[in-house]
C-alpha cells in the first residue's frame, strides 16, 4: 500500500519498482531470472509479490502471490480488469462478489469486474501464480 502511494506521488507505475536493469540486454522484456525478481511486500503485511511477468507491455501481467499464514484482505472493489489465478501450493478463501470459496492446492480460479477480498486460513504460505489483464502495476 505503501509502494502505491509512493507511486502515485510521483505519477509513475508501481512497476517501475520491479526494474530489473541488471539483466542482459537480451534478455530485457523477454526473461525474467528467478534471482532477479524484486519483491513487494512483507510477511507483516501478510502478502508478498514478484512480477513474473517481464515487462508490462501486453495484454497480461503475471505476479507469484505468497500469502502468509492466517493473512487477509479488505474487500478490493470491482474493477475493470480480468483476474485468474493457481493455487500452487497452500489453502486460500476468496470471496468473489461476496461468495466464499474454498480452494487448496491444485484449484484455480477466475473473474472479472468484480470485488474480492482473500483469506489464508491455513497453517503454512499460500502461493498462488495470479495473471491479471490488462496489467494493474
Amino acid at each position: 500500500a505503501d509502494l502505491k502511494k509512493v507511486a502515485r506521488l510521483f505519477g509513475i507505475p508501481v512497476s517501475f519498482f520491479f526494474r530489473n536493469e541488471t539483466a542482459p540486454e537480451r534478455e530485457r522484456g523477454k526473461i525474467v531470472r528467478a534471482a532477479s525478481r524484486a519483491v513487494l511486500g512483507s510477511n507483516e503485511d501478510g502478502l508478498t509479490e514478484e512480477l513474473l511477468s517481464p515487462d508490462l507491455s501486453g495484454d497480461f501481467e503475471m505476479i507469484r502471490s505468497v500469502f502468509t499464514p492466517g493473512a487477509s484482505s479488505e474487500q478490493f472493489p470491482p474493477r475493470a480488469a480480468q483476474d485468474g489465478g493457481y493455487l500452487v501450493s497452500g489453502r486460500l478463501n476468496v470471496w468473489i462478489a461476496d461468495e466464499l470459496f474454498e480452494l487448496k492446492a491444485g484449484d484455480s480460479f477466475g473473474f472479472q469486474n468484480q470485488s474480492y477480498r482473500w483469506q489464508n486460513p491455513g497453517d503454512e504460505p499460500c502461493v498462488v501464480i495470479w495473471v491479471i489483464s490488462p496489467p494493474i502495476y
